[in-house]
């Protein structure tokens, strides 16, 4: 056993506040910054501190591969958390407390954990004397959790020089289990590895009208045409489509599970989510578009009928449908509002048939003879779509291993969020397996 204590690591990771509040509130990566460059510059290396804006701190650190004609692998992860509601908490959500077989704290399972274990692996190559096959292009980010413009979208903007010959990518969101019983009751362990992520497109919605008295008739009003427009986005049924990342994965999960998947209705693919277990929550969100207004502002008086009425939808779409999102959307927002982009980012798929899926899967594979890896579509979205536009090959990558108690990581984005001591020390066996093979 490496005498890099991943735990450790961890703990102190997570006893740093690292919060992000948006734009335009405090946030700050830059202590996680300090800490990471801490580390590292004792072990031999140089990573480089890069400020998008005051104390919105990234670290990238490049090693030389054995081989540097290979492409390169870029792991990146993120150092910011979302807010926590302390009193919620049964612990202090900074204080990166080991207790019940877990590590406690905000960014446990997202996604200081897999951070600690790049952190380890770096520091193992150091006491063993080793390096990697190929360059790998170490990018600890800011501002994940927000839209990434001051973190991976900065980067991949200012700096695209980083990654000069990166071929591959792996992050957050892959290579954890999921155990699943077939239709005979035998327990089969499930890997996903991220191989897509849906897209994200943010609208901003106005309706104008006339203004007026609250106790009058108004036929223009600004609020009543922007209800109008929301609801028929809000009910719209999505059409079913079935992406290839998706396909592969019910290809591999029917005949694991003895079922049939039925993916070609609303119906069948909720009839199919109810026979595949947990897998559930890997997949439910993969197959359809989602639209979902989510902030409303008009007027200031209840006697006051306002001039304009304003929302925003969050809008999810699937690798290819964007050009026919866009198109029913238009349709279904219809003439009397107009809206704009927040922010597009097209969804992004990566083919399975590689050499970093394969080797991730001989790594996942060695370490349990009895695993099952599919691909899996990410319902939601990472900073692999900031670095999928420099043509990188991105993958959701971080492992961790079952516990031998039955712990599961937990509380992400959430209350009490913590991870399995032992998933962890798992996780850094896979992931320096795989960083030292590939």
């Amino acid at each position: 056993m490496t005498a890099v204590d991943v735990v450790e690591i961890c703990s102190r990771l997570l006893a740093i506040d690292s919060s992000n509040y948006g734009p335009d509130g405090p946030s700050s990566e830059r202590e996680a910054a300090e800490y990471i460059v801490g580390l590292l510059e004792p072990a031999g290396y140089r990573p480089e501190i890069l400020e998008s804006a005051p104390r919105r701190a990234n670290v990238v650190l490049r090693v030389p591969g054995e081989d540097p004609t290979l492409p390169g692998l870029l792991v990146h992860g993120h150092t910011d958390v979302v807010p926590v509601e302390r009193d919620q908490w049964s612990v202090d959500p900074f204080g990166g407390e080991v207790r019940d077989g877990y590590l406690w704290g905000r960014g446990a399972t997202d996604m200081k954990d897999a951070v600690s274990m790049m952190l380890a692996c770096l520091l193992r190559w150091n006491e063993d004397g080793a390096r990697p096959r190929r360059d790998i292009v170490f990018a600890f980010v800011a501002d994940e959790e927000d839209c990434g413009n001051y973190g991976a979208q900065w980067l991949v903007s200012e700096h695209p020089e980083l990654f000069d010959g990166v071929g591959g990518a792996i992050g957050e969101s892959g290579g954890f289990v999921v155990p699943v019983a077939d239709v005979n009751g035998v327990l089969h362990r499930f890997y996903p590895i991220a191989a897509a992520e849906r897209g994200i497109m943010h609208l901003a919605v106005t309706a104008r009208g006339t203004a007026g008295h609250g106790g009058s008739r108004n036929p223009d009003s600004a609020v009543a045409k922007l209800i109008g427009a929301l609801a028929r986005v809000a009910d719209h049924r999505w059409p079913i489509r079935v992406p290839a990342t998706v396909q592969a994965f019910f290809d591999v999960v029917g005949p694991t599970l003895g079922i049939s998947p039925d993916l070609s209705s609303h119906e069948g693919f909720d009839a199919t989510l109810l026979q595949i277990g947990d897998l559930e929550d890997v997949v439910r969100s993969t197959v359809q578009c989602t639209t979902n207004p989510t902030v409303l502002r008009a007027g200031e008086q209840v006697n006051v009928i306002p001039s304009s009425a304003y929302a925003e939808i969050d809008v999810r779409t699937l690798p290819g449908t964007e050009d026919e999102t866009l198109r029913i959307l238009d349709e279904l927002l219809g003439d009397d509002v107009e809206w704009r982009f927040i922010e597009n980012r097209p969804a992004l798929e990566t083919s399975i048939d590689t050499e970093w899926y394969r080797a991730m899967r001989a790594c996942i594979e060695q370490t349990d003879p009895e695993a099952v890896v599919v691909p899996r579509l990410l319902g939601g979205g990472t900073d692999a779509k900031a670095f999928g536009r420099l043509g990188i090959a991105c993958y959701g990558f971080t492992p961790t291993t079952q516990d031998p108690q039955g712990r599961t990581g937990s509380g992400m984005h959430g209350v009490d969020e913590r991870v399995p001591v032992s998933s962890l020390q798992g996780g850094l066996e896979v992931l320096y397996r795989f960083l030292s093979t590939v």
